[in-house]
């Protein structure tokens, strides 16, 4: 498995790309948007800039949508009219798949034969619909999986709800359909071929990327006076959707211990959730707030709702450390956006925040959920601020390797090999 991609012999004149349960359009943060959302729409504005034309394809969420809308040169969002508009959780998603396919299908069929030379899926409900649409077109399919049920399982938070089996068996078909398959990790592409029998020749090791232009480092002070965070406070940082998956209760637990050890430190502690609630987290919309007042520290969070990436640069810039503790990442966007604006990460050591924060250099990766050992490893930061400032050197450093030209250099070399055929096999070791 050390095979190096060949050069890239031709690029597609124009894909599809499947994003049916969330639009790209949508604002990450909340509901079921989140990194994938902006996975999509970096990645679809490059390939475009590129010279491949992009039209992603999802699920109409409101009649006032239009049926299509220009998201950049040459990158085109299709909505595709499939059960209600609102309403419509996740999980009752499968039992539109039919009307979705369909929609997909006459918008291809409106247009010349041969229209889209490739299909670009992602997430296990798009890849059921690529799976079709590949057949019908006589085009390859490339999935990315962004998260998998097995993995999720074996990872589940306490009092989670597992992954159901009509998932596992939809992404094993998927796996098994896909021309390719693009793994934002080595991690990543281990369990795809260990876990769901992936030819290891098919696996492909593309790192997701980050704006470095919009996540910067910048003057901490300054975003701390616009948001209006005292100088001297001492502020962790969580972003991302209010869900067991993502673990913000461990932050908060972690936070109340550290009260608990240093009582001196109420009267600078502020900690920060900017999201809101998704996945099994709507069943209880209430539950970090209840749980701050349980724990007595509702007095030093601050909850936040999502905002734009200017907005999300000034939260990084403010917080002396971002907390990432997810049961499960298959990359972790958050840890990357936050070293590219200087912010040491301190995060759960899983899956894709192994390759997203670099172990004591750009932050700190935490073996296991305890929130025990969170309050030890942010209140050890927090009384060593030179050891803070060597961690965001540290993590600007990190965080200048992800940036997504090289993550779009290497998708259309995948689109490359998927048409080819080319059963190239990829240096797991090397990450791609």
């Amino acid at each position: 498995m050390t095979a190096q991609r060949p050069l890239r012999t031709h690029a597609p004149s124009r894909i599809a790309v499947l994003s049916i349960h969330t639009s790209p359009l949508d604002q990450p943060g909340t509901g079921d948007a989140g990194g994938m959302n902006v996975y999509v729409v970096e990645t679809a504005k490059r390939i475009a800039a590129a010279g491949t034309a992009v039209e992603i394809f999802t699920r109409a969420t409101s009649s006032d949508l239009p049926p299509a809308i220009e998201l950049a040169p040459g990158v085109l969002v299709r909505h595709v009219t499939a059960g209600p508009y609102e309403g419509l959780l996740k999980a009752d998603l499968p039992g539109q798949l039919c009307a979705v396919t369909s929609g997909v299908m006459r918008v291809e069929a409106a247009h010349p034969e041969g229209w889209f030379d490739l299909i670009h899926s992602h997430y296990w409900l798009s890849g059921q619909v690529g799976w079709l649409a590949s057949e019908r077109w006589g085009v390859p399919l490339v999935h990315s999986m962004h998260t998998m049920a097995k993995v999720k399982n074996l990872e589940l938070a306490l009092g989670d709800t597992p992954e159901p089996m009509v998932r596992v068996i939809g992404e094993e078909q998927v796996v098994a359909a896909a021309a390719r398959l693009v793994a934002n990790t080595a991690d990543e592409a281990r369990q795809l071929i260990d876990l769901y029998g992936a030819h290891p020749g098919a696996v492909d090791v593309v790192h997701p990327g980050v704006d470095l232009e919009q996540f910067t480092p910048g003057d901490p002070s300054a975003a701390r006076r616009r948001l209006g965070l005292e100088q001297d406070a001492v502020v962790l940082l969580f972003v991302g959707r209010i869900q067991p998956l993502k673990a913000p209760d461990i932050l908060l637990r972690a936070a109340a211990r550290m009260l608990e050890t240093d009582p001196g430190l109420r009267s600078r502690l502020i900690v920060v959730v900017c999201g809101g609630p998704s996945g099994t987290g709507l069943e209880r919309p209430t539950s970090l707030t209840d749980l701050a007042a349980e724990l007595g520290i509702a007095d030093v969070v601050r909850f936040e709702p999502p905002g734009d990436r200017a907005m999300l640069a000034e939260w990084y810039r403010s917080a002396d450390i971002t907390v990432v503790p997810s049961y499960s990442e298959s990359f972790g966007l958050v840890a990357v956006e936050a070293q590219a604006c200087g912010t040491p990460v301190v995060a759960a050591a899983v899956g894709g925040l192994r390759t997203a924060v670099l172990h004591e250099t750009s932050g700190v990766l935490v073996e296991g959920h305890d929130p025990r050992d969170y309050a030890t490893v942010l209140s050890s930061l927090i009384a060593r601020p030179e050891r803070l400032a060597e961690l965001a050197s540290g993590a600007r450093m990190h965080a200048a390797s992800f940036g997504w030209a090289a993550t779009t250099t290497g998708l259309l070399d995948t689109y490359a090999m998927a048409m080819s055929g080319n059963p190239a096999q990829i240096s797991l070791a090397a990450g791609g």
